[in-house]
């Protein structure tokens, strides 16, 4: 993966780092898209995943119909670098057990990632955006979930945190600082 590099460690025999970066740009295995309930590739990143994907990306989500809060998808990547996206469905902000259900919905796409082979991935911030959960909340959820899947017998190399702005950037780097 090429981008800038912020802040990197080592978690075992993994690879965690923060870049800024889109991830839908990047050459890796996979990247994560905070996906919606119903599956439709939206505005920002979901823009960016229809256009440089090309339609068949929508027309694979089109089998699963729709997700709940925590569940994941995997489907190519289309067009793009990567080889597949993992659609996550997490929570919005100040709903019900939003905190529990962004670690599940981590967790999830994690477990995901290891049936899948998938050895590189790239992160956004999960529920940054439309979706409006705290930066330093999310960052600190994220970081430490990924944190104790990597401890515990991962095949996963190397996790990207991608980020756009520098208010999401200072919210992973001092999560990820704590980890070094």
């Amino acid at each position: 993966m090429a981008a800038k590099t912020g802040v990197e460690t080592k978690i075992k025999n993994s690879v965690v780092r923060l870049d800024i970066a889109d991830p839908t740009d990047l050459e890796t295995d996979a990247f994560v898209y905070y996906a919606r309930e119903d599956l439709q590739l939206g505005s920002g990143f979901g823009t960016a995943i229809a256009l440089r994907g090309g339609p068949g990306v929508q027309e694979e989500l089109k089998a699963f119909g729709s997700a709940r809060v925590t569940d994941v998808v995997v489907t190519s990547a289309g067009n793009m670098k990567a080889r597949h996206i993992i659609h996550a469905v997490g929570p919005k902000f100040q709903e019900d057990d939003s905190q529990k259900k962004l670690a599940a919905t981590v967790r999830n796409l994690l477990a995901e990632a290891e049936k899948k082979g998938i050895r590189r991935l790239a992160m956004p911030a999960m529920g940054a955006g439309y979706y409006g959960m705290p930066a330093y909340e999310r960052a600190r959820i994220t970081v430490d979930t990924v944190r104790k899947h990597l401890e515990n017998s991962s095949n996963i190399d190397e996790v990207a945190f991608c980020v756009l702005d520098s208010k999401q950037f200072n919210a992973y780097q001092k999560r990820l600082e704590t980890l070094s």
